[in-house]
């Protein structure tokens, strides 16, 4: 489980850094569009993770 932590840790230090970046490089527009795209991208992962997670889980109880 300490790596599912560690992974989610890695992913929101990488978004932070990547709002850091795309603030100087993009109009604001574009950098609330990237954001938005940023965001969702991030809530797919944390889903994945939490389904990943439970096939763990059920798959070391059946055992």
């Amino acid at each position: 489980m300490s790596t599912l932590s560690s992974s989610v840790t890695s992913c929101e230090s990488h978004s932070e850094m990547v709002k850091k970046l795309t603030k100087a490089y993009y109009r604001d527009d574009q950098q609330e569009k990237f954001m938005d795209l940023q965001a969702e991208v991030d809530s797919l992962l944390q889903q994945l993770q939490n389904i990943k997670s439970q096939r763990l889980e059920s798959s070391s109880h059946e055992e």
